[in-house]
């Protein structure tokens, strides 16, 4: 991994707490959805979400 600025890692942090966030969001929503078709949708978003956060995450390794 190349060295990071202050800057940079400070970014990331940020970055993975947003996409930590809209895991968890579009997690809920599934939770509380009964429409089949949203339900899947809003799975599919999270897990997005969640392999940028993994994406970022190697970043810091």
């Amino acid at each position: 991994m190349a060295n990071l600025t202050a800057k940079e890692l400070s970014f990331l942090e940020d970055q993975l707490d947003a996409e930590q966030n809209l895991v968890k969001k579009y997690q809920m929503y599934a939770a509380q959805l009964t429409d089949p078709q949203l339900k899947t949708k809003c799975e599919q978003i999270a897990s997005k979400h969640q392999t940028h956060f993994n994406k970022l995450l190697g970043q810091l390794s």
